[in-house]
C-alpha cells in the first residue's frame, strides 16, 4: 500500500499535476483525498484519461485487457500493483497456461478481484463461500488450482480452502499464503488482544476489505466492533461500559489517524495506553524502474 503511495506522490513530484490513477490507489478516503489535494485525478475508467496522459494503475491491480487499451491509447502507464497481487496474478496465469480451472476465492465486485478474474476470465470461477463448493462445475476435477483475494481473513479462506479440499481431492493451492502479509499481521494483532478488550476500534474506509475483515474478526470473537474513518466518527457511548479498548487500523490508514482516535478516548477521562507490537514489517518492494532514483 505504502508503494503504491509513494508512486503517485513521486509522479507528481517528477511531472506535476494532473497524475492520473484508475481507481482509488489505496482503499482509504484520507489517503486520496490528500493526493487529490496535490493533483492526483481518480477515474473509474481509462476513457475519462486524455490521450498521451500520465495514468496510475492501483495497488489492486488491473486486468490484461485494461493495459492492453491503455497501451493503443498512448497512455503513459505505471503500473502500482501490489507484488502481492501481482503474485497472484502469475499464479492465475500459469495455472491457466497449464490447462487449469482457476478458483478463485474473493468477493464479487472487489478491484482486485474483479483484476485477476481478467487474467484468464474463460478459466477462472469465483467462489465467496464454502456453502457454493458443492455447485461448483469444472472441466477436470483433476485439474484445478485455487487462489484468493489478498486481503481476506485467514479463518474465511481456510475454510472455504478446506471445502475445496473435500469435494476435489486433487486441487492445487497454498492456502492463505495468498494473503498479504500486512493484513495476516493485522488479523493477528487484533486475535491477540480481542479477548482483553471490551471495544475495538479500527480505522479504516468502508471500502477497505482488509479493514473489514478486522471488525468481524472481532465481533466473531463476541466483542463490539466498529470501523470508523477518523477521530470524528467515534461515539462517547461506545465509552460507557468500556474499560479496556483496542485501536487497531487497515493496511492502508495513515497512522496519524490512530494517534488522533487515541487522542480523542483520552480526552473523554484518564487513560493507559499500551502499546502491543506482534510483528515486525520489514519487507520492502522496489519501485518502478523510472521512480527509484527520483524524490
Amino acid at each position: 500500500m505504502e508503494r503504491a503511495i509513494e508512486i503517485v506522490e513521486r509522479l507528481l513530484e517528477q511531472h506535476g499535476p494532473p497524475v492520473y490513477v484508475r481507481n482509488q490507489i489505496v482503499h482509504n478516503a484520507h489517503v486520496v483525498a490528500d493526493l487529490e489535494s496535490r493533483g492526483a485525478v481518480f477515474v473509474s475508467e481509462l476513457d475519462e484519461v486524455p490521450e498521451q496522459a500520465l495514468v496510475v494503475f492501483s495497488a489492486h491491480g488491473v486486468a490484461p485487457a485494461v493495459e492492453q487499451e491503455a497501451a493503443e491509447r498512448g497512455l503513459d502507464a505505471v503500473d502500482a500493483t501490489c507484488p502481492l497481487v501481482a503474485k497472484v496474478h502469475a499464479e492465475a496465469k500459469r495455472a491457466a497456461d497449464a490447462g487449469d480451472t482457476v478458483i478463485l476465492i474473493g468477493h464479487e465486485g472487489h478491484e482486485e478481484v474483479v483484476g485477476t478474474m481478467g487474467i484468464a476470465p474463460g478459466r477462472t470461477l469465483l467462489i465467496e463461500s464454502a456453502d457454493e463448493v458443492p455447485d461448483l462445475r469444472v472441466e477436470n476435477r483433476d485439474k484445478i488450482t485455487y487462489l484468493s483475494q489478498t486481503t481476506l481473513a485467514v479463518p474465511e479462506v481456510e475454510a472455504i480452502a478446506a471445502a475445496l479440499k473435500r469435494r476435489f481431492p486433487m486441487i492445487k493451492g497454498q492456502g492463505a499464503d495468498d494473503i498479504c502479509y500486512a493484513t495476516t499481521n493485522r488479523q493477528a494483532a487484533v486475535a491477540a488482544v480481542v479477548d482483553e478488550a471490551d471495544l475495538v476500534l479500527v480505522v479504516g474506509s468502508a471500502n477497505s476489505s482488509n479493514s473489514t475483515r478486522l471488525v468481524e474478526l472481532a465481533r466473531n470473537a463476541g466483542v463490539e466492533a466498529h470501523l470508523i474513518e477518523n477521530a470524528g466518527a467515534m461515539r462517547a457511548a461506545w465509552l460507557a461500559n468500556a474499560r479496556t479498548v483496542a485501536v487497531t487500523a487497515g493496511a492502508s490508514a495513515p497512522p496519524r489517524l490512530v494517534d488522533e482516535v487515541v487522542a480523542a478516548i483520552a480526552a473523554e477521562g484518564p487513560i493507559e495506553v499500551v502499546e502491543r507490537r506482534i510483528a515486525e514489517e520489514t519487507q520492502e518492494f522496489l519501485l518502478p524502474q523510472r521512480l527509484r532514483n527520483c524524490g
